[in-house]
């Protein structure tokens, strides 16, 4: 017989509990299977001709917008910025995107190739977002005047 695992609320199940198994990035839809689901009618992504794969220098990008990601979540967070803004190209309104949410769709990007749709934050306060520039800005300031009076060159490719 199978171990048998208790969960919080005092519900147990058959077999192994493991952290964080079952956990999705994405949230579940709660219409799935439903047939009076009222995005039945709507177009499906899914069904569009395949992206092409993100090329090594796309990927690489995608990678390095990670990493900045975590240095700009590291210093702004605690100064209360929650996310990041960015003028969205197809509609021309800002989206903001706070910080696990911008790194999910980050990590999406780089597994499917294809970034996720997007709709507006609802009753976003802009004082709490700062794009990308900023926080680069912020970022370099912080860097140079921890350097300041080292022997460190600043780098030159920024």
């Amino acid at each position: 017989m199978a171990a048998q695992v208790t969960g919080a609320r005092g519900r147990t199940w058959p077999g192994r509990w493991v952290y964080g198994e079952g956990v999705h990035d994405e949230p579940i839809d709660p219409f799935n299977g439903d047939p009076a689901d009222p995005a039945a009618g709507l177009h499906d992504p899914g069904d569009d001709a395949p992206l092409d794969p993100l090329t090594d220098v796309e990927r690489q990008d995608v990678l390095e917008d990670l990493a900045d990601l975590e240095i700009y979540q590291a210093l702004l967070a605690p100064i209360g910025v929650r996310g990041l803004v960015i003028e969205c190209e197809d509609c021309r309104e800002p989206h903001y995107f706070d910080w696990d949410l911008l790194r999910g769709n980050l990590r999406h990007l780089l597994s499917s190739g294809r970034p996720r749709v997007h709709e507006p934050a609802y009753d976003p306060d802009p004082d709490h977002y700062v794009t990308w520039d900023y926080a680069r800005g912020y970022a370099d300031g912080v860097h140079d005047t921890l350097t300041e009076g080292t022997d460190e060159e600043p780098d030159a490719d920024r």
